[in-house]
């Protein structure tokens, strides 16, 4: 049996902002999945919970997680 997945050019999609809220637990958004059947936000506690689930049947898996991580030049 052969999986075959539309692929979505991440460059189209708008980056997630702070009225993206995560559809588990409502906080703001940092990972958007796209499905066959729609999109799902999530937050990166619920984005993390829930990759081993929903990643094999994910058409698009767009992750800013990495906007959480401060980092800061020492001078």
């Amino acid at each position: 049996m052969t999986q075959i997945t539309d692929t979505i050019d991440e460059l189209d999609l708008p980056s997630l902002t702070g009225l993206d809220r995560c559809d588990s637990c409502g906080a703001q958004a940092y990972v958007r999945v796209t499905l066959a059947s729609g999109e799902l936000l999530f937050c990166a506690h619920h984005g993390a919970k829930f990759k081993e689930k929903l990643f094999p049947t994910a058409i698009a898996w767009h992750d800013e997680s990495d906007r959480l991580i401060e980092t800061r030049s020492v001078e």
